[in-house]
């Protein structure tokens, strides 16, 4: 191996600090993950007809439906409603995720 460390690598000094920012970029994900799954989000839909509340981490915990949108008639105007509900949590979920998740990665220098 030639003077100087790992290669094109840099010295010992260099790879401690790799390792150092690599410990903490995974310290920071593993906070951002347990704030995630703590957060919850509410997303409602056919003026408020039905509601889904999602974690940060995109997990569906619950789903309420007013009585008022319940017409054996009309079984997929509920579905349709209930759906878009569902929909529009998991996508409010999904930006909170990567709006955490890519600040963590974004702050290592796009080493990864």
């Amino acid at each position: 191996m030639a003077k100087g460390g790992f290669g094109g690598f840099g010295g010992g000094a260099n790879m401690q600090q790799l390792m150092r920012q690599a410990q903490k970029m995974q310290q920071d994900m593993e906070k951002a993950q347990q704030e995630l799954a703590q957060t919850t989000l509410e997303a409602s839909a056919g003026g408020g007809m039905a509601v889904c509340t999602v974690t940060g981490m995109k997990e569906i915990v619950s789903i309420k439906i007013n009585p008022e949108i319940v017409d054996p008639e009309d079984v997929e105007l509920l579905e349709d409603t209930v759906l878009a509900a569902v929909k529009e949590a998991i996508a409010k979920a999904e930006e909170l995720y990567n709006s955490k998740m890519g600040a963590i990665a974004g702050g290592m220098g796009g080493m990864f």
